[in-house]
């Protein structure tokens, strides 16, 4: 049976589109998530970034893979229905911690969050992906946007570094990053309430507009892996690094660094 929060409808899309809003999903958390948000801005890990762009105004402040060290995220990342949903979504038996992302864009902020995939920044393949991104404020013009279907095209998108927007990798394996107003795609956006999340396959292609708004977007993601997860090796470095990681092509990730939320134990 799904989740109280989930019907198998939004089951049934997710596997088709890629996307799919669920309401609610981190809403008895959003308090917890604003004071774990506000004390990651406070203290910043190794991988924090303000997304300096020449020409551009504002503040746009990035950082992931905190929950080690932020405890609010640990509370919600365990106690939240997310793995449950995720585990649903993705049709798995199983769903395994990847890792936490925290966005913030200040009033003002110009930057848009460029179009892209998640997947090819990453060490992992697999069809049963999922990433949870949840507003901690409402949001309109300044929410996710995704290229429903995108996670089923022939080729992924070359990654970029988005400040300077030159690529990550070679691009040989990858197509350009397309512009989906311009095309014409199937962008699919919401106006979402604080703890309201968009669930999206790793494999699609979501970008995010400038917050042109007089109050801060905050925003949480969290990326879980399903049972056909494999670490893969890149033509470079991936994002996030996790230096030391020891594992081969081909390997479920490890539970020692990647921890199993779902079943609970």
């Amino acid at each position: 049976m799904p989740h109280p929060l989930l019907t198998q409808n939004q089951i049934d899309t997710y596997q088709r589109d890629g996307v799919v809003l669920i309401k609610g999903l981190f809403g008895d958390h959003v308090e917890t998530l604003q004071a774990g948000v506000a004390r990651n801005m406070a203290q910043p890990g190794p991988y924090a970034s303000n997304n300096d762009k020449a020409g551009e105004t504002g503040r746009f402040f990035d950082d992931y893979c905190n929950w080690q060290r932020i405890p609010e995220f640990e509370q919600v990342i365990r106690d939240s229905a997310a793995a449950q949903v995720g585990a649903a979504l993705m049709q798995s038996e199983t769903a395994q911690l990847f890792h936490d992302h925290v966005l913030v864009k200040e009033p003002g902020t110009s930057m848009a969050t460029p179009w892209h995939q998640d997947g090819p920044y990453y060490f992992v393949e697999g069809r049963q992906t999922v990433s949870f991104w949840s507003p901690l404020d409402p949001v309109t013009e300044a929410t996710l946007r995704c290229v429903a279907g995108s996670h089923l095209w022939e080729k992924p998108v070359l990654p970029t570094r988005w400040a300077k927007g030159d690529a990550f990798f070679d691009p040989a394996p990858y197509m350009p990053v397309p512009d989906p107003d311009a095309e014409g795609m199937d962008v699919r956006e919401w106006h979402m309430e604080p703890g309201d999340a968009v669930a999206f396959n790793y494999g699609i292609l979501h970008g995010a507009r400038g917050n042109t708004a007089n109050a801060r977007r905050r925003a949480f993601s969290l990326r879980l892996v399903g049972d056909d997860a494999r670490y893969v090796e890149r033509p470079g470095p991936t994002s996030p690094p996790f230096p030391g990681h020891d594992m081969r092509a081909g390997q479920k990730l490890r539970r020692d660094w990647f921890p199993l939320l779902w079943p609970q134990n």
